[in-house]
């Protein structure tokens, strides 16, 4: 009977801890089929920039970012990035990603050929302002011991 009785406090208390992940919440299905296509990734702005630099997805400066192309496919969660800025490393990758009920995108950047399960790396955006022809990607990053806002913005291909 004690058995019986530990074994129940330790199921509550294993139900109770249930994770808060970005990538345990359910996905927003909706949100996601609006990005469906290709976009440019038009302007990257942060308080500063002009003075500090911040090193985007562990890739490149931010400022490399403008003028990439990104393309997603909301039904399998892949889609496609490319850094194609003239002052930068040019750099091409497929990418999974997905927009959880919480109004967070989650991205994860791919090596050719590599499947997103084995990548343990990958980024916890809040996605804003949505529309058909645009979108915002948030990220908060630590400059100078301060918490910075870096806004992506987005316009839809035609």
């Amino acid at each position: 009977m004690k058995n019986l009785f530990l074994t129940g406090i330790f199921a509550i208390l294993l139900i109770g801890c249930k994770s808060n992940s970005a990538t345990a919440t359910k996905i927003d299905r909706s949100s996601q089929n609006d990005l469906k296509g290709d976009w440019i990734l038009n302007t990257v702005t942060y308080p500063g920039s002009d003075y500090i630099q911040v090193n985007s997805f562990q890739l490149a400066d931010s400022k490399c970012f403008q003028g990439s192309t990104w393309s997603f496919v909301p039904n399998n969660n892949k889609g496609h990035m490319s850094i194609n800025n003239a002052d930068c490393t040019s750099f091409s990758s497929p990418i999974t990603w997905f927009i959880n009920d919480n109004g967070k995108f989650v991205l994860k950047i791919l090596n050719a050929d590599e499947k997103a399960r084995k990548v343990r790396d990958g980024y916890v955006l809040d996605i804003a302002n949505q529309s058909p022809t645009s979108f915002q990607l948030v990220d908060q990053v630590d400059v100078g011991g301060n918490t910075t806002n870096v806004i992506y913005q987005f316009q839809k291909v035609n």
